[in-house]
C-alpha cells in the first residue's frame, strides 16, 4: 500500500499542533495533506531546463499522469523551467529541487481571461501562473524558486526606483508614459488604468473590451481557490505580477517556511493575502514586499457581504516582514469579517508601517477577537500601530505626503455598509523607531472599540493619537519621543 502522507511519516506526530494548543480561541488542528508518494520527474514528459524552451505541456502532461493514477508528487530538478500557467489537481504535490527555478512566460497570450475575485470584488483577470480551483490535498515544497517575471506586467512610478532602474524599464519596447513620472508596459494597461476603480476595470462590455485591456489585468502569481488542505513549504516565491501567494475561501491551509519576495518599487506587490479562509498556519517565513506583508482580507463592500465568509482562524507565528506598506494587516477589503487571529513572535523590519487595521465606509464586516502577542520593530518609516477608517487607496506615506485629512467629525447614518473593528488585544510589542508610536483613527458613528494595550515599549519620533476609539485601555505602555 502506498504511503499518504509527505516527508513527514505515516505515524509521526504532526508537528504542526503545537500550533493550535493554548489559543485564545478555539480552532481546530490543521495537518499537512495527504499526497501518495508516488512521483514523477518533469523531464520524464520532455520538458528541457535551459530557460528558453517552453514547458507548459510537460507540467500539463505530468500533472495529468499522476492525477489519472490518484495523485503523488511531480519532482522538477536543477534548472530553469520555462513555462506559462500551471494548474494543480487534487493529491498533487509541486516539488522543486535545490537549484530549481520555474519562470513564467513573460507573454500575456499565454494566459487568458478568465473571472476570478481581485481586491474584493468579482471582476475578470488573466489566468494566475500558478494556480487550483476547488482542489483537495495539494503542496509546493522544496528548496526551489518559482518566478512570475513580474516585470513584463507592473507599472513603474519614478520616484520609486533609481536613476539606471528608470531608464532600464522604461526603455521596454510598447511601453507608454502616463506622465514624467508614470510608465506602463503598454497602451492596453494604460487604457485599462484609465477605465478601472482601484485596479478592478469598469465598463467592459463585450469580450474585445475586457481583451484590449489584457495587460493591465495582471494576475496574482498563486490563486488558490476553494481549496483544501493546502501546504506551502520551503520554497521562495518572487517576482509576482501583482500579489504573490492569494489562498482565497481556503481551508486548512499551511504556509511554512517559504520567502515570498518583490522588488520594494513593485505595485500592488503584497507577499501574502489572505482572504476568507479558515484555520490557517503562517509560521516561520519571510516576506519582503513592495506592498503589505501579511494582509488578511474577506472581500470588498457588497461583493464581500454577499460572499459572507470571513478569514478566521489564523495563527502567524515566527514571521519576519521588511520592507513593505505593512508588517501584518487586517483589511481594507474585510467586508465578509475577520476573526480569531492570533499573531506572535514575529519580527518588522524597515516596513512602512508595524500593525496596519484599515478600512472605509462602504465596507461593512466586523473585525474582532484579534490577538497580538510578541512583535519585535525596527525602523518603522510611519506608524508602529495605526487603526485607520478612512482608508482611500494609498499608503500611510503617500496619505502624509498628499496632506490627507479625512473628515473624522461628520456623522453618517450606521447600516451593513458601516466597518467595525472591536475587541483587539495587543501586547508585548517592541519598537525601536517609528515616525508615530500609534495613530486611531475611527468613525465618529462607529468608533474603534475594546482595544486593550500592554506591555509596550516604543521609541518614535511622535506619541500616540486617538480619534473616535472608546474602551481604550492602556497597561505599562511607555512611550519615548525623539524628534
Amino acid at each position: 500500500m502506498l504511503a499518504l502522507l509527505l516527508s513527514f511519516g505515516a505515524h509521526a506526530a504532526n508537528p504542526y499542533k503545537k500550533f493550535t494548543e493554548r489559543l485564545p480561541f478555539a480552532m481546530s488542528e490543521v495537518k499537512a495533506p495527504k499526497i501518495p508518494s508516488r512521483q514523477v520527474l518533469l523531464t520524464d514528459f520532455g520538458a528541457i531546463g535551459n530557460g528558453q524552451t517552453l514547458c507548459t505541456d510537460a507540467f500539463a502532461q505530468a500533472i495529468e499522469a499522476l492525477s489519472a493514477k490518484g495523485g503523488g508528487r511531480l519532482v522538477v530538478p536543477r534548472g530553469v523551467w520555462l513555462t506559462g500557467p500551471i494548474v494543480l489537481k487534487s493529491n498533487i504535490n509541486l516539488h522543486i529541487e535545490k537549484g530549481g527555478v520555474i519562470l513564467f512566460a513573460a507573454d500575456e497570450t499565454l494566459y487568458p481571461l478568465i473571472k476570478t475575485s481581485f481586491e474584493g470584488l468579482d471582476t475578470r483577470r488573466c489566468q494566475s501562473p500558478l494556480s487550483a480551483n476547488g482542489a483537495e490535498n495539494i503542496a509546493v515544497t522544496g528548496e526551489g524558486v518559482i518566478d512570475g517575471n513580474g516585470q513584463y506586467w507592473r507599472p513603474l512610478k519614478r520616484e520609486k526606483v533609481t536613476e539606471n532602474q528608470w531608464k532600464t524599464f522604461t526603455s521596454v519596447k510598447g511601453g507608454v508614459f502616463k506622465s514624467p513620472k508614470l510608465w506602463y508596459p503598454s497602451e492596453g494597461y494604460a487604457k485599462g488604468d484609465n477605465a478601472a476603480d482601484m485596479n478592478v476595470p469598469r465598463n467592459m462590455r463585450t469580450e474585445d473590451d475586457w481583451n484590449s485591456v489584457k495587460r493591465f489585468l495582471r494576475p496574482v502569481m498563486v490563486s488558490l481557490v476553494n481549496c483544501k488542505n493546502v501546504l506551502l513549504q520551503g520554497i521562495i516565491f518572487q517576482n509576482s505580477p501583482a500579489w504573490n501567494l492569494h489562498p482565497l475561501m481556503c481551508e486548512n491551509i499551511i504556509i511554512d517556511d517559504v520567502l515570498v519576495r518583490n522588488p520594494s518599487y513593485a505595485q500592488n506587490g503584497d507577499a501574502l493575502d489572505l482572504e476568507s479562509c479558515k484555520n490557517a498556519l503562517i509560521v516561520n517565513s519571510r516576506f519582503d514586499a513592495g506592498d503589505d506583508g501579511i494582509c488578511i482580507k474577506s472581500g470588498k463592500d457588497a461583493d464581500g457581504r454577499k460572499r459572507g465568509r470571513p478569514c478566521e482562524n489564523v495563527v502567524v507565528d515566527g514571521c519576519t516582514v521588511f520592507a513593505g506598506h505593512g508588517g501584518f494587516v487586517v483589511g481594507s477589503e474585510m467586508s465578509g469579517g475577520v476573526k480569531n487571529i492570533l499573531v506572535t513572535n514575529c519580527q518588522f523590519l524597515g516596513t512602512d508601517v508595524g500593525l496596519r487595521f484599515k478600512s472605509t465606509r462602504g465596507r461593512g464586516g466586523i473585525v474582532e477577537n484579534i490577538f497580538i502577542d510578541g512583535i519585535s520593530m525596527n525602523d518603522i518609516k510611519n506608524d508602529a500601530i495605526i487603526f485607520n477608517m478612512y482608508y482611500g487607496g494609498k499608503s500611510v506615506a503617500e496619505a502624509k505626503a498628499d496632506g490627507d485629512k479625512p473628515n473624522n467629525q461628520d456623522l453618517k447614518p450606521v447600516d451593513e455598509t458601516t466597518p467595525i473593528f472591536r475587541h483587539i488585544d495587543i501586547r508585548n510589542v517592541v519598537c525601536n523607531g517609528a515616525g508615530r508610536a500609534m495613530s486611531f483613527n475611527g468613525l465618529p458613528e462607529m468608533p474603534i472599540d475594546g482595544i486593550n494595550l500592554q506591555d509596550i515599549q516604543i521609541i518614535a519620533q511622535e506619541g500616540m493619537e486617538f480619534n473616535n476609539s472608546k474602551n481604550i485601555t492602556k497597561s505599562n505602555v511607555n512611550v519615548v519621543v525623539r524628534k
